[in-house]
């Protein structure tokens, strides 16, 4: 049985809605991503999520929608009309917050001229644009279908739009790649004076084509250097990395992302999607919508259910929230495990305290932080905390 001070804990609650298509696949990409057919079935899907978030409604308890993001495949291939009836619509089912965060992904090769404007009409207010490098060969190499022009127009075009709140996608580790070309990147992404920044190590995952034919990566110790050189040209720069891979200006962290690092409640709509629901009785539920376009719109078509849910164990949940806040640098105060997880602190003391003596975490300003070390080993930290 969960806490009796869970059960009336309400944690924040955001949005994620998929658009599974792109135009080429990456082949470095793990998501849940379709090449995408001549048209689009943009009217179709956009029914089917609003029926899908219709039937999760319930979950929301009431709260309103703190942040709501995009994501892909390529959410830009859709126009700005779709988007727009997306977000009207959920706005009538469970209503967004004052000032909700509203991201949408974008990727440089997509953009149409004129459809920032379109989506900032929409109320899309932030931005995330995949550039991944600026550097022409290396995205060639990494099998991307836009140039680094591509890339800064993009950024222009949706700085001209009014979209103020922009991060950027930038990988290193790519093949081939040198310490000065990682930093090249950098100084050419710092140039376009986005708010965020994500940057992060491409690494080989399994069902991929990198994986069914690896390309020739920089080895461990040459990434490392490049992810320490990479940190302190944006420290340099005035970017704050609050989490492992995410780097803002002060006032611009990504909020969306906070939601899943702070373990709070998510709606997931759309093919493929997850969400995160804690019950009024404290239990936590996990959602899963079909994977398959087609098999999500044919669900939708039926009206049968759009995926699964599933009751988080209780013993589970430590590992579920540290994998999520050990991500962050700041950590997380021991007030936030107890009323995210309806559990005591004490459960989880003697991890901790084995944490703490290998110097991988450490407390201070009452609350529990990775160390240097700790975020160079996160899997082994966060490991530890499995059932």
């Amino acid at each position: 049985m969960h806490a009796a001070t869970h059960a009336s804990y309400m944690p924040p609650l955001s949005l994620y809605i998929h658009i599974p298509w792109c135009v080429r696949k990456c082949p470095y990409c793990d998501f849940n991503s379709h090449q995408a057919a001549a048209a689009l079935p943009q009217d179709e899907y956009v029914a089917a999520l609003l029926a899908d978030l219709s039937a999760d409604a319930p979950m929301a308890r009431g709260r309103r929608i703190d942040t709501v993001f995009f994501g892909g495949g390529t959410p830009s291939l859709f126009d700005a009309e779709s988007i727009a009836r997306i977000i009207d619509g959920v706005d009538a089912i469970v209503p967004l917050a004052r000032g909700a965060e509203i991201t949408l992904e974008a990727n440089p090769g997509t953009i149409e001229h004129g459809r920032f404007e379109g989506y900032h009409r929409a109320r899309v207010n932030r931005l995330s644009i995949g550039v991944q490098s600026f550097d022409d060969h290396a995205l060639q190499r990494i099998g991307r279908i836009h140039g680094a022009d591509d890339a800064r127009r993009a950024v222009r075009e949706a700085q001209d739009a009014g979209i103020a709140e922009l991060n950027l996608d930038l990988m290193y580790a790519l093949p081939g790649q040198t310490l000065d070309a990682a930093l090249r990147d950098v100084e050419a992404a710092v140039a376009l004076a986005p708010t965020h920044l994500s940057h992060y190590q491409l690494t080989v995952e399994p069902n991929t084509l990198f994986a069914a034919r690896p390309p020739v990566l920089p080895d461990d110790d040459s990434a490392w250097l490049m992810q320490e050189a990479c940190q302190d040209a944006l420290a340099g720069a005035g970017y704050i990395q609050y989490e492992i891979s995410a780097y803002a200006r002060d006032g611009h962290r990504c909020r969306h992302n906070l939601a899943y690092w702070s373990f709070a409640d998510y709606l997931g709509i759309g093919a493929g999607a997850h969400g995160k629901a804690t019950l009024g009785d404290g239990s936590i539920l996990r959602t899963r919508k079909a994977t398959l376009p087609r098999s999500y719109l044919a669900r939708a078509a039926s009206r049968e259910a759009f995926g699964t849910t599933e009751t988080v164990p209780l013993e589970q949940l430590p590992f579920e929230f540290m994998l999520n806040a050990l991500r962050l640098h700041e950590g997380f105060a021991p007030a936030a495990f107890e009323a995210g997880t309806g559990l005591p602190l004490a459960r989880i003391q003697p991890l901790l305290e084995l944490a703490f003596a290998r110097d991988w975490l450490h407390s201070e300003h009452g609350r529990i932080r990775p160390t240097a070390l700790g975020r160079r080993f996160l899997n082994d930290v966060t490991g530890l905390f499995l059932p």
